[in-house]
């Protein structure tokens, strides 16, 4: 590490390899639209919508008046037994968003924020249903939800659990759906794998169901390197939760917002979970923000399961915060007036077309898109697992190209504003700085 001198020094920066980062940085300093600008003057194509988050693009006028102006007029409001009108209004247009039935909105400041939320949520409802004995919670393997206790329990990634403790004690994981060797470069939904959500039954037949209070899955797993479900994978998943009283959880975090084509995966792909957890695009990532949406007779149970008083003792000191409230309603303006959702639905079968364009890339193993989001697998370099793909994440960045290095896969998930030329250009590069990594 550098020295205490070294400006650099005191940020400990997450999820990041801090002594290669400091000892050579690569930094952003500005941003607008489709690019980022680095800290040495040039342009950075976004292919990542900063961190799957910037939907609309970077530093859009109305979302920076909004929060402004909010700034300068409500700069703080509780929200504990007090209110002030933004969330509210927020709620109502997101409410408006949602598969039917999920219009109730509890606000949030992160995706692992609600993800613990909605965990906690589940427990309630269950206990208020007088099902007690139902605590365990199921996740997945391969599964990022966040990086609080109840998101790393649930979560399928060992090495954001494996220095923190065993988690949450009663949880347990389904399999993962990632088969190259049925579905390698399948081309939208795979076609193999819709019997591995039978392995919700199997831990239902192992654990009783009574023990079982909720399933979290990503519709779609993003960070894990773009796991796309096979056809009627989630839909079965449905049909065991219904049979069992089981309260399915969407985790929304990536796909809410337009990325896979409308509001919420769910929407889009006709599958209605009881929960839906959301951040990243819903404020474009201007302001902090997460929202949990869930269905009205769940929320019901448990307001009515107290006589009077605080019904969920559960909440955060920026639930609902006015400049996010603020940011979060600008950018639903941005997505509605501009048709982004539509937009991305519109542009998809391109996108997947430019994705595959990779096949015949060096090393290149697998490539799965959907929406305007794709992930393109590299054979791991011998003895060096993620070697290529940070490799590949450097070179680009050094040539313009902002992407996201996942393990050995290579995710892209740019702003909805992207242009046909901008896809070219990002997948035009990608296949010539594959060529040359070893």
């Amino acid at each position: 590490m550098k020295g205490e001198n070294d400006p650099l020094a005191s940020f400990w920066m997450p999820f990041t390899a801090n002594r290669a980062y400091k000892a050579q940085p690569r930094q952003l300093v500005s941003a607008s639209g489709m690019y980022y600008q680095s800290a040495d003057g040039r342009q950075i194509l976004d292919g990542t919508s900063g961190l799957w988050c910037s939907n609309a693009g970077h530093c859009r006028a109305e979302i920076v008046e909004a929060i402004t102006k909010t700034a300068a007029t409500l700069d703080y409001a509780p929200t504990f037994q007090l209110g002030h009108p933004l969330p509210f209004e927020l709620a109502q247009r997101l409410a408006a968003l949602m598969p039917d039935g999920l219009d109730r909105i509890f606000f949030t400041n992160s995706g692992s924020e609600s993800v613990d939320t909605a965990l906690k949520i589940a427990l309630n409802v269950q206990r208020a249903r007088g099902q007690g004995t139902r605590t365990r919670l199921i996740g997945r393997e391969r599964a990022y939800h966040g990086t609080g206790f109840g998101g790393i329990s649930v979560g399928g990634l060992v090495n954001n659990r494996r220095a923190f403790g065993g988690g949450l004690p009663g949880t347990d994981h389904l399999r993962h759906t990632h088969d190259p060797d049925r579905n390698a470069f399948s081309r939208g939904f795979p076609q193999h794998g819709a019997e591995l959500a039978d392995d919700l039954q199997r831990l239902v037949d192992l654990h009783g169901a009574e023990t079982i209070a909720a399933v979290i899955v990503e519709p779609m797993a993003g960070s894990t390197g773009v796991l796309i479900p096979p056809v009627g994978y989630l839909h079965r998943l449905r049909d065991i939760c219904d049979r069992h009283g089981i309260i399915l959880i969407f985790d929304e975090v990536i796909t809410a917002f337009g990325r896979v084509g409308g509001a919420t995966a769910a929407s889009e792909w006709g599958v209605t979970p009881d929960i839906i957890t959301m951040a990243k695009g819903l404020t474009n990532a201007a302001v902090p923000m997460g929202a949990v949406a869930v269905k009205r007779e769940l929320h019901d149970v448990v307001i009515e399961s107290v006589p009077g008083g605080i019904e969920l003792f559960h909440g955060y000191t920026y639930s609902g915060h006015p400049l996010a409230a603020a940011a979060g309603l600008a950018a639903l303006d941005v997505y509605e007036r501009e048709g982004l959702f539509e937009r991305a639905r519109e542009l998809g079968a391109y996108w997947e077309d430019a994705a595959h364009s990779l096949k015949v890339g060096r090393h290149v193993v697998d490539i799965r898109a959907i929406g305007i989001v794709a992930g393109i697998e590299l054979e791991p370099r011998p003895g060096a697992p993620a070697a290529r793909a940070t490799e590949l994440f450097h070179a680009a960045f050094d040539n313009g190209l902002l992407i996201r290095a996942t393990g050995d896969i290579i995710a892209l998930s740019p702003p909805l504003i992207v242009e046909k030329a901008q896809i070219d250009e990002m997948f035009g590069k990608l296949a010539e700085l594959v060529e040359r990594i070893d």
